[in-house]
């Protein structure tokens, strides 16, 4: 068997190998359903996943177009993985190889979402479809074969070791979240443990922030108090999915007042981690005396205890990943075949429903049941009939050889002559 695929598949990404946050910035789509249905009037299927440290745009279609369609949306500076080499880095994304933090789970759950969005939009075909959730039963499979992801941390609990690494310790501080999303979530978690004075929760949405804050016994704020809040806290992880901006370096200035210590001029330093994408603070706040300003850029330096450990995980997970490859490669040609069987059974479905009709008018006073068994038999020998070339077209997808299947097909439908030849 061959690494050639039945049918392109493309994928276009940029991510924390090798650009920063401001580089994503630039790239990163505001509206996600919008891309999507302009992709699907360029390609038969697309997903768009992006996270706070990649954005990565998949879809059933060729490297050219897919480049042509990103130049055309302003977007540039895109890695690109086509066809075999575009699955593998799919299966190395969903096991959390290529991932700030390797083996982290959270990527499993942003794939699934990012599936779910497609398929709200109707881009999502069966061949996308089928490409992620593989990819995620690989990504599982990986992680309980081989451990990669025990004791890993997630970029949340990575801005709580951030900050602890910072400050020494967090016992006794008080901590505001800003954001009770998924990413909130776990930075409330990896929270919980540190023997805080108090952890406050802001959000957009006060109930969402109420019910996260409850979580950990926290205190939900509310937007509007915000920077009363931020000036009695310690530190302020950002992780919020706004569009644009929440702390602003005007706002930070003023509350930046209230934290002076008594009977001198010194400011009590505030420790901001902003883990947003697009970022939630203004780059300008880092700037401000008393202010120490971090990104996710910033996380990369966090020490992990267990990065040998999970160093050699990732060997026996790359291991694991090659050898479902050659599965993963078998399954999505199987079902990129279906398009070209669609063509021959659509024009047999023709030609029966026609000699049916015509037997049908030479008999006279037939009734129902006699017309219902004459379609039944004329419907099942036109299955016998594909039966074998049916399997012969899957094992030419499988093995990648998308001509001699289209010759086939070209020779039944159309009378065409077969220029390729069929090895077992």
């Amino acid at each position: 068997m061959t690494h050639a695929l039945f049918s392109p598949f493309t994928i276009a990404g940029i991510s924390h190998h090798s650009a920063s946050v401001a580089d994503m910035e630039m790239v990163r789509f505001p509206d996600e359903e919008a891309l999507l249905i302009k992709a699907g009037e360029w390609f038969k299927g697309a997903i768009l996943l992006q996270t706070c440290n990649r954005i990565e745009m998949m879809v059933h279609g060729s490297a050219d177009l897919l480049g042509t369609f990103l130049e055309r949306e302003g977007r540039g500076g895109w890695q690109i993985w086509k066809d075999a080499e575009a699955l593998s880095h799919l299966l190395d994304l969903a096991a959390g190889l290529d991932s700030m933090v390797i083996g982290e789970d959270q990527i499993l759950g942003q794939l699934r979402k990012a599936l779910t969005l497609s398929e709200t939009v109707s881009v999502a075909d069966p061949l996308i479809t089928l490409c992620i959730n593989k990819a995620i039963h690989a990504g599982s499979e990986a992680r309980r074969m081989t451990g990669i992801n025990r004791g890993a941390v997630s970029i949340g609990s990575a801005a709580v070791l951030l900050a602890e690494e910072q400050l020494g310790s967090l016992a006794g501080c008080h901590i505001l979240v800003l954001g009770s999303g998924e990413m909130g979530v776990l930075v409330t978690q990896a929270l919980a443990a540190k023997q805080l004075s108090a952890i406050y929760v802001a959000n957009r949405t006060f109930d969402r922030a109420k019910r996260l804050a409850e979580k950990v016994r926290g205190t939900a704020v509310l937007m509007s108090e915000l920077y009363r809040f931020l000036t009695l806290s310690d530190v302020v992880i950002c992780c919020t999915s706004a569009p644009h901006p929440i702390i602003r370096a005007d706002e930070v200035k003023d509350a930046l007042k209230g934290r002076s210590w008594p009977l001198d001029d010194l400011l009590h330093p505030l420790l901001i981690v902003d883990i947003a994408q697009p970022r939630d603070v203004e780059e300008e706040v880092g700037n401000i005396p008393g202010i120490c300003l971090y990104t996710i850029d910033d996380l990369r330096k966090v020490n992990d205890d267990t990065a040998q450990f999970r160093k050699e995980a990732a060997e026996k997970a790359q291991t694991f990943l090659d050898q479902e490859l050659v599965r993963f490669i078998r399954l999505f040609n199987r079902k990129a075949a279906d398009e070209l069987l669609a063509t021959l059974y659509s024009w047999a479905e023709q030609i029966r429903i026609r000699e049916r009709d015509r037997a049908l008018s030479r008999l006279s006073g037939c009734d129902d049941r006699f017309r219902d068994v004459t379609d039944d038999l004329s419907r099942v020998l036109t299955r016998k009939l594909l039966t074998d070339v049916t399997l012969t077209i899957r094992t030419c997808a499988e093995r990648g050889d998308m001509q001699v299947a289209e010759d086939l097909v070209g020779a039944i439908t159309r009378g065409e002559t077969i220029c390729s030849r069929i090895q077992d």
